[in-house]
């Protein structure tokens, strides 16, 4: 698949060369387990394309990809019939949804808000503390949550098996029965073609200095300026894909959510969550791992206080001196960040 976002989109010039020196570094250590590779042809690009670490185990194809399409949309994966993993990750809503946190079968609500897909084939870890190292691994989760699809992988891979249609298109595309792992692999060979570019943002960083209105430049020049926000939104995809406490999770006395402590059992850890993407983040509201923040302007907000004092709150946090028009100026410059979503290619 050929990117819509560009290695010019890096926000500063000294970081986007040690980011493609990082990410370069990382797949060496990978070894045999990934190959790079660019997946068909999708949206139009702007500049380099940038290749995404692919499985060997799991290479794209359109077959694959066009079977995992199909089991993203149909709500056979889940207990009842009621949902699927478009019910959480709408494309409408850039792939996330408009509920302060993911809401399953029979109205059962999670912990959590449902971040973006797109762009996710980029990601290192997923889910908001991280506790799946693949695309493969992740997709299956949400089969078996109770307050998502409220099933198992077993069952519904024997689910499947019994549907003489998905029996063959399994057959057709691995050679064999369904199973979890195929299961896993169809899924997240679809969602490795979720992808955005192509945005105002882009075409300005392409040298197209029209792109941006004016109001929106001078929110980019804050962005990477004194707003701080390249500290974590950084790289074509505009995350680290890192984990910070900015203190969403603290009620002033306890953790609500331990986030990424949960999974590494660590104290620090208490009350870190992933960064997100901000690619589409006009659609894809409400924001942070608990939805509690309404709007991009919220944010801005939540962002100048310095975020919220907490024993581990990231130390890259801190109050901000910008102006009333300065920060309608950042939301405005988040807006251009909405491109052209491609998927199913």
């Amino acid at each position: 698949m050929r990117f819509g976002i560009t290695a010019r989109a890096c926000l500063v010039g000294t970081s986007c060369l040690l980011t493609a020196i990082g990410l370069a570094a990382a797949s060496a250590r990978a070894g045999s387990i990934w190959e790079q590779a660019i997946p068909p042809s999708g949206t139009v690009p702007l500049g380099l394309e940038t290749p995404m670490r692919v499985p060997a185990d799991n290479p794209q194809t359109q077959a694959k990809i066009a079977l995992g399409r199909r089991l993203f949309f149909d709500r056979a994966l889940s207990v009842d019939g009621s949902t699927s993993c478009a019910t959480c990750h709408d494309p409408a809503s850039g792939f996330a949804d408009a509920q302060m946190v993911a809401v399953g079968v029979q109205g059962r609500a999670g912990r959590r808000n449902s971040p973006t897909l797109v762009n996710r084939g980029y990601g290192e870890l997923f889910f908001w503390d991280g506790r799946r190292p693949t695309l493969e691994a992740q997709v299956l989760d949400p089969i078996a949550d109770v307050n998502e699809l409220g099933s198992s992988v077993d069952v519904v891979a024997s689910k499947l098996q019994r549907n003489a249609t998905y029996a063959g298109e399994f057959r057709r595309v691995f050679g064999a029965p369904v199973s979890p792992v195929f299961l896993g692999r169809a899924l997240a060979s679809y969602v490795r073609t979720i992808q955005s570019g192509d945005s105002p943002f882009d075409r300005f960083m392409a040298g197209d200095r029209s792109a941006l209105s004016a109001e929106q430049q001078i929110g980019f020049r804050v962005f990477r300026g004194r707003g701080l926000c390249t500290t974590c939104h950084t790289g074509a995809t505009l995350t680290d894909e890192k984990f910070h406490n900015t203190g969403v999770a603290w009620n002033g006395e306890v953790f609500r959510d331990d986030g990424r402590a949960a999974i590494t059992g660590q104290v620090d850890d208490r009350g870190a969550f992933k960064t997100p993407t901000l690619r589409e983040v006009a659609r894809t509201a409400p924001y942070m791992h608990n939805g509690s923040l309404q709007t991009l302007d919220d944010v801005v907000d939540f962002y100048v206080r310095g975020g919220r004092q907490n024993p581990n709150l990231d130390p890259e946090l801190m109050p901000l001196k910008i102006t009333a028009a300065e920060k309608t100026a950042l939301a405005a410059f988040m807006r251009a960040l909405t491109g052209t979503v491609t998927e199913g290619r």
